[in-house]
């Protein structure tokens, strides 16, 4: 099956509140939610991040606006005030979701690389 980088389909936005992350992702075309339903599931969030998100990872559909919004618990470290890491916030972890690769249908595929064409 051929893959493709969810940043091809979806953008992000990231905030943070204490120790949690919420991440908003939104399909670049309506054809492409059902793409991300089907990839970010809370257990393939929390792998993707390992050892980054310690606590559980919600996942609320959006439907209406082709987006989803997940929340990473335990993900910063015990929050800005007291971690110790570079960059201790959760905006670049909205990024980083975005190299997530997803696997597609040859017609998801077709689907996508004529979005890209009438974007370019």
């Amino acid at each position: 099956m051929p893959t493709v980088s969810l940043d091809a389909i979806a953008f992000a936005r990231a905030g943070d509140k204490g120790d949690k992350v919420n991440i908003g992702v939104a399909a670049r075309d309506p054809a492409f939610y059902p793409i991300l339903c089907r990839v970010l599931t809370p257990e393939r969030v929390k792998e993707w991040f390992g050892e980054l998100c310690l606590g559980r990872v919600d996942r609320y559909e959006l439907p209406n606006l082709d987006a989803l919004n997940l929340v990473l618990h335990q993900a910063l470290d015990g929050g800005s005030a007291r971690s110790l890491r570079i960059d201790n916030q959760g905006k670049a972890l909205g990024d980083t979701l975005l190299f997530l690769q997803a696997e597609v249908s040859n017609e998801e595929l077709e689907l996508i690389r004529s979005a890209a064409e009438r974007r370019a």
